[in-house]
């Protein structure tokens, strides 16, 4: 045994004849902030909802802060912080309104309920929003909103499905630095998500997941690392069959790739490999070398065919 806030052995989760989760093995550490990386449906979101006692497991092992949540599960909840994929905030409150009166749930008393909900609209940079309703602010202000609730109980252990899903891109950075502000502060946060940049970008470790299973795990760099080569050359070209273009330069490389619109060499020496294209007679009409990323890493692992939950 570790001093693990959650652990995870063989856990497993069925929808009647239908595998969600289909034995995974993990563990979260005091302090990390660890995300679940996956396409849709691929049991990111059933492993929350277990974890967050709000779904029962099917088989296997899973403690959370070190407590059973088959029997704990009113004891664990009272220690967590959630932020469901959905905003289920009240819109017919104020912004304080929700956040003092979801403190009630948790038996914190009214003059400490406000000090901590303004402290948390501070936070989350809604201070001037705090007597305002919620049905008017932004996608990126209620998702600000909803985490504050999250963290109104100084829970030990934050939830996050899909932080950012759908907000712009300013909103987007904006969560990014609050959360990493939290871990900053020792707070544990477990996330699913499924943009590359956001698990690169906050992520001390991923648990890529496809199909029920944990594909692969490690630091987002570790994973590149050891996944892909450095770097990769893109290559278009006008004329025939991408196929025919990839057969003379299948040796150049350590992975090719055939796309509808490219061909994707991958190598640690793109610039070299490029001039190899080239001293072949080849003449690409577009070229591009990029280092390689978690993106990279993702395809390679769950495929580019697009699965429909």
């Amino acid at each position: 045994m570790t001093d693990a806030l959650v652990r995870a052995r063989g856990l497993t989760k069925r929808f009647g004849n239908l595998t969600a989760v289909a034995g995974v093995d993990f563990e979260v550490e005091p302090g990390e902030l660890v995300g679940f990386l996956g396409p849709n449906g691929a049991g990111k979101s059933s492993i929350m909802r277990m974890i967050g006692c709000v779904s029962p497991i099917s088989g296997g092992e899973l403690t959370v802060l070190g407590m059973d949540p088959t029997r704990q599960g009113t004891a664990i909840r009272a220690r967590l912080g959630v932020c469901p994929q959905e905003d289920i905030l009240d819109r017919e409150l104020t912004c304080l309104e929700n956040l003092t009166t979801y403190a009630r749930y948790f038996g914190i008393g009214r003059a400490a309920a406000r000090q901590r909900a303004g402290e948390l609209l501070a936070f989350v940079r809604l201070a001037d929003r705090a007597g305002s309703k919620v049905e008017p602010l932004s996608g990126g202000m209620k998702r600000r909103l909803s985490i504050a609730r999250a963290l109104i109980n100084d829970p030990e252990l934050v939830l996050l499905d899909e932080p950012t899903n759908g907000l712009d891109p300013q909103a987007r950075h904006l969560l990014w630095e609050r959360l990493y502000q939290l871990k900053r502060q020792g707070v544990t946060q477990i996330l699913t998500t499924h943009y590359m940049d956001e698990a690169e970008q906050l992520c001390d470790r991923l648990l890529i997941v496809d199909h029920g299973l944990i594909v692969a795990t490690g630091a987002p760099r570790e994973l590149i690392a050891g996944q892909v080569t450095r770097e990769v050359v893109e290559l278009r070209f006008n004329s025939g069959p991408l196929s025919s273009y990839a057969e003379k330069l299948d040796d150049l490389c350590h992975r090719i790739e055939v796309l509808p619109d490219r061909i994707l060499l991958y190598h640690d020496d793109g610039d070299g490999v490029v001039q190899a294209v080239y001293q072949r007679g080849l003449r690409p009409a577009g070229v591009l070398v990029r280092r390689a990323s978690l993106e990279d890493v993702f395809l390679r692992l769950v495929g580019r065919s697009l699965v429909e939950a």
